[in-house]
């Protein structure tokens, strides 16, 4: 039987692989929802508006809903099929899109109801690196106190 947490880690991989899936899709075509589709245009205008130092870079609206757009899908099919490794740099390149997302509608003043999901998602992300993180350096405590339990076995002095 699996572990709760790795019950936790693959259920938490799964259904946020899945959302971003979603959502970069919905940025990158309306096949979807075409009112999502033109609300995310829309959105990405006034971001790319806000900061002018992505125009002198050359960065459009389009091109950067498209890179965050194609980040979310990559990373989702990440986080949802691959195994290892590669889900946990998955995990940290969305967290780095979320903080920038929700840095945008910081700056463009949205109310919270706009970027709600932005920072609720943030912080599953940050709970599921930190879940994983936690698994990791298990291993490495149970490892030195096994090797203090024989080290204490070999200094006892046998007394008769």
């Amino acid at each position: 039987m699996a572990s709760p947490r790795t019950i936790t880690i693959v259920t938490l991989s799964f259904a946020l692989g899945l959302f971003f899936v979603f959502m970069g899709t919905i940025k990158l075509t309306p096949r979807l929802s075409k009112d999502a589709y033109n609300e995310m245009k829309q959105a990405y205008k006034s971001y790319a508006k806000a900061l002018p130092a992505l125009k002198k870079m050359g960065i459009s609206s389009v091109l950067l809903r498209k890179i965050i757009g194609s980040l979310e899908l990559g990373c989702g099919i990440v986080m949802t099929l691959v195994p290892g490794r590669p889900k946990d740099v998955a995990n940290f390149l969305l967290l780095l899109v979320m903080l920038a997302v929700l840095f945008f509608h910081q700056l463009v003043g949205d109310p919270l109801k706009r970027y709600a999901h932005a920072l609720v998602f943030g912080i599953l992300l940050t709970c599921r690196l930190l879940i994983a993180r936690q698994g990791e350096e298990r291993p490495e405590r149970e490892e030195l106190r096994e090797e203090r339990v024989s080290l204490q076995e070999k200094n006892k002095v046998k007394v008769s």
